[in-house]
């Protein structure tokens, strides 16, 4: 479906990005932006250095995490159905968790002054343009689409913190990938009370997907509660 497409988004914004800004130091305090739970105080964030690789991990993800509100943010309008209202506000919690690390480190914001379904990296905007499209067929598709968003963002921020060793930039990640579990079950509970449909990961392994939707019970970090007011919604 979309696999190739972001990976190579991936790679050449941080191929582009990593050339062009040199290493950042954390010199201004953390905005609370609505995202106090996802990011870390700025008492508890010493002033270091982060790598040109990690600056643009940040930006890359900055928008990755814009892409899905907006996406659900447009399905909503189109659906009513709840549950994508629900996951667009964490959502929004999530991009805006990004944007307080960009400015801590004082790193170039790429979803400034972008409106919905507007993205600096090209690849991600021919993805939103996709996707919102696709869920545009049908609610099942819509309802897929955002199980299918889960499980890339959670491939990408545990890829990411791999490779980052900054206390402040773990912490955040960490928390994204609890709530993004917490959607891909929501997304995947939701898809079978509407349509019965049993959800298929696409890009998960089977083993990753089934431990993810084994634990139900985990609600912690992230702003992650979207699997409230699922009912509903549009055929």
């Amino acid at each position: 479906m979309f696999k190739k497409t972001l990976i190579t988004g991936t790679m050449a914004v941080i191929t582009l990005v990593s050339a062009a800004v040199p290493a950042f130091a954390a010199t201004s305090q953390v905005s609370a932006l609505g995202a106090a739970s996802s990011t870390p105080s700025a008492a508890q964030v010493a002033v270091v250095a982060i790598s040109p690789e990690e600056a643009a991990s940040l930006q890359f993800m900055r928008e990755e995490e814009k892409l899905a509100h907006d996406v659900y943010a447009a399905l909503y309008e189109q659906w009513g159905l709840a549950l994508f209202d629900n996951i667009a506000a964490s959502e929004r919690n999530h991009t805006d968790a990004i944007a307080s690390l960009l400015d801590l480190y004082g790193v170039a914001d790429p979803a400034a002054d972008k409106g919905p379904g507007e993205f600096t990296n090209e690849d991600l905007q021919a993805l939103y343009d996709e996707l919102a499209a696709q869920g545009s067929q049908s609610l099942a598709d819509a309802i897929k689409v955002g199980a299918t968003i889960e499980e890339v963002d959670i491939l990408d921020l545990q890829a990411r913190l791999d490779e980052t060793g900054t206390a402040s930039i773990r912490q955040v990640y960490s928390n994204l990938v609890s709530g993004s579990e917490n959607h891909l079950r929501a997304f995947v509970s939701t898809l079978k009370i509407q349509t019965g449909e049993t959800y298929v990961p696409q890009y998960l392994s089977q083993a990753a997907y089934d431990a993810i939707i084994s634990a139900a019970g985990n609600q912690g970090g992230g702003n992650g509660s979207g699997n409230r007011g699922g009912g509903g919604g549009r055929r």
